[in-house]
């Protein structure tokens, strides 16, 4: 296995309207930025606990240098336009809430269509979608509800790599020896109920024409889309959970394998580098301080959840 390196490089993007954003590394920079991580309602809440964020999307945001601003559910729109002109990128994670009608959704609609309003004016604002994020941005994008019900739950799944995982900007940096064991050995661990099957994909016009699949997976049965990259916007997703290999050690549906592991750390770097395109920025110390999750601490929450460390918020 090659040995974990990777040269800061970024892919442009094709659409011509994105070309005054900065993708070299010899260009402007910003090396402290700051990641929105969406929360989600409890499904029994408590109080001051009424809804939570895993910690290992915490721990993988940081670990490629970022840090962390927890998105509260609830906020009102004015709220969420500020956050968003303060941070540089967003990541939607998974977990069984509702993908239309929950506090989770609502929120990640509001900072999905700033992110659109904000590529279109040249303002570089990368979004990232895990397991349920991935199905709320196709859910966004086509205006449907298009997934179904796979045997995923628990499950770990090689990637079957297509055409445009080569030359896409999410795998860009990936060594040939990783991307080979991707591909070969089972090393995404897939924790999903509803998937997008790829006769879905290509029935809606609007998904076609927004995301192409760098990666799909299979239950044995069907066929479904396990990796988007979206053509003309910094919009990514994965069905799979990158997170969990490195920093959740207890599952046993969970890779620990080498490749896994260094998977983390390849996705981590790609998307944080990303963030680092934005110049958003508080405007003050102090609110900056305020606003990250250095306020919060972490809770053991044991053999009672799959993820073993929570923020809870209220």
């Amino acid at each position: 296995m090659e040995t974990l390196r990777r040269a800061v490089q970024t892919v442009p993007l094709k659409h011509p309207s994105l070309r005054c954003c900065r993708f070299n590394s010899s260009a402007k920079r910003n090396d402290r930025p700051i990641i929105g991580v969406m929360a989600q309602e409890a499904a029994f809440p408590k109080p001051n606990r009424t809804s939570y964020i895993y910690a290992n999307h915490v721990k993988l945001l940081e670990s490629a240098g970022a840090r962390v601003a927890p998105v509260k559910i609830n906020q009102t729109v004015e709220e969420y336009e500020r956050l968003f002109n303060c941070i540089n990128g967003v990541l939607f994670p998974g977990d069984p809430v509702c993908p239309i009608s929950s506090a989770y959704a609502r929120s990640a609609k509001i900072f999905y269509e700033l992110a659109i309003e904000a590529n279109r004016k040249h303002d570089y604002f990368p979004v990232y979608g895990i397991c349920l994020g991935l199905q709320i941005l196709c859910d966004l994008t086509s205006g449907n509800d298009l997934f179904t019900v796979t045997e995923t739950k628990g499950v770990l799944l090689p990637l079957n790599l297509t055409k445009d995982a080569k030359g896409s900007r999410m795998f860009s940096g990936f060594p040939d020896e990783l991307m080979k064991d991707l591909a070969s050995e089972p090393l995404s661990q897939h924790a999903h109920k509803w998937s997008l099957v790829l006769s879905s994909y290509n029935s809606n016009e609007k998904l076609k024409k927004f995301y192409k699949i760098l990666t799909t997976s299979t239950d044995g049965k069907v066929e479904f889309v396990s990796t988007l990259e979206a053509y003309d916007h910094p919009i990514y997703a994965t069905q799979w959970h990158p997170e969990k290999s490195a920093f959740d050690g207890t599952e046993p549906h969970s890779p620990h394998f080498p490749s896994a592991v260094m998977t983390t750390y390849y996705i981590a770097e790609f998307f944080v580098e990303e963030a680092r395109k934005n110049f958003h920025r508080f405007e003050s110390e102090e609110e900056e301080r305020k606003a990250l999750i250095y306020n919060y601490s972490p809770v053991y929450t044991g053999p009672a959840s799959g993820f073993k460390q929570l923020y809870y918020f209220f």
